[in-house]
């Protein structure tokens, strides 16, 4: 720069005729003008942002686990926001990833874990297996001759809690152990066909069976009470709500029935549609009881606390909601088996919104999940799958 201002003064210091101060001139405009055209301009890309797409999908691999082919992730990809404003981070869309487990397993029902993996029930093999997520690799854990898993739960000790239909027992495994112990249904108790267990308030087991009986469990004494059922056949889906009280669906039956702890009668209460096929029940934070109704294709609401109840008829021509289960945002999700895919439902804007499922027929038979992801058992296709929702 020394220079340059050096050489503007000498013009006027040698040189000056007009003819040179017009030429002097001249030059230095040009030196400023390209000087000018030298400095970083702002570009379109400086201020662009992406922000997630809703309907967009793109298929990755992850690695290979312990069973015959790589786990798959379907991701929402991003679209370019046009405005030249930047706008706020976006949270991430939802993720549906799926794992195969074991040829033959037929994965029934999903329970994530404390530690972070997930335990199913292998209902072809009699076993109970254990995903690690994020490696892919899997566990089996043989249950005993005869074996035919049903549901799973993780109980408040943290084990796994497995009603088996063709032991006819409750089982719990040891999580570090992976020691197996049985409960056996009493003496007189026939085959139940145990369907699904849910622990109440008071850390009681609550059990189902289809051949018409639910029951109860006191694990810290092994006693056993099992009950017959209103209407005979057909308990299937159990759940807890935050107070503790405990609701079965009745598959056969076609309705819901609230347990009285102390008693262990079961009172029936009937949802609007007759004949719906309510098979599974969950309750959402505020203790309102969401039932698939398989009959039906529909997802059903009932209120304790008014008695109301309401119904939704899931969309596509032939729905048949299989399993439903309430999230950590109070979001409602059910398996269509009409439409293979998994279905959220926003009871606060009465919309679904479909996630179709990559195998076909994947037969989720159950959901369970933890903050921020939804499980799935894909028993058609021996794969689990989770939808990682993108919520805190």
């Amino acid at each position: 720069m020394v220079g340059f201002f050096g050489w503007i003064r000498t013009p006027y210091t040698f040189k000056q005729s007009p003819a040179f101060k017009r030429s002097g001139w001249l030059v230095l405009a040009l030196l400023l003008a390209g000087c000018e055209g030298s400095q970083p301009q702002p570009t379109l890309s400086s201020t662009l942002t992406s922000q997630p797409a809703r309907a967009t999908q793109v298929v990755t691999a992850r690695p290979e686990n312990t069973a015959t082919s790589p786990a798959s992730t379907v991701a929402i990809s991003p679209t370019i926001a046009s405005s030249h404003t930047p706008t706020p981070a976006q949270p991430a869309g939802p993720t549906l990833q799926e794992y195969p487990v074991p040829p033959g397993s037929r994965p029934h029902d999903v329970a994530p874990a404390p530690d972070g993996t997930v335990w199913y029930t292998a209902q072809g093999s009699g076993e109970l297996g254990r995903l690690d997520p994020i490696t892919g690799e899997t566990h089996h854990i043989n249950l005993g001759a005869g074996s035919a898993p049903h549901g799973v739960i993780v109980g408040p000790d943290g084990a796994p809690w497995i009603t088996d239909g063709g032991l006819n027992s409750i089982v719990r495994v040891d999580p570090i152990t992976e020691e197996v112990q049985l409960f056996p249904l009493p003496a007189g108790s026939g085959q139940a066909n145990l369907n699904t267990a849910s622990f109440d308030g008071r850390g009681m087991l609550w059990f189902t069976g289809q051949n018409g009986i639910y029951g109860r469990l006191d694990p810290a004494t092994g006693q056993m009470e099992v009950f017959d059922a209103p209407r005979g056949r057909g308990p299937y889906g159990i759940a807890t709500t935050p107070a503790g009280e405990v609701y079965y669906a009745s598959l056969a039956g076609s309705y819901i029935a609230h347990i009285d702890a102390e008693t262990g009668a079961a009172t029936v209460i009937e949802p609007p549609t007759p004949n719906q096929g309510a098979r599974r029940v969950w309750s959402d934070s505020r203790g309102r009881i969401w039932v698939s109704e398989w009959n039906a294709g529909q997802v059903a609401m009932y209120d304790p606390a008014t008695g109301a109840w309401r119904e939704w008829r899931l969309p596509g021509d032939q729905p048949q909601a299989y399993a439903v289960y309430v999230d950590d945002q109070d979001m409602v999700w059910l398996s269509d088996f009409g439409a293979n895919a998994l279905v959220r439902f926003d009871p606060a804007r009465e919309t679904f919104e479909v996630f179709p499922l990559p195998g076909s027929p994947a037969n989720v038979r159950q959901i369970l999940g933890r903050p921020g992801e939804v499980w799935g058992a894909e028993s058609g296709v021996d794969k689990l799958v989770v939808i990682r929702t993108g919520t805190p």
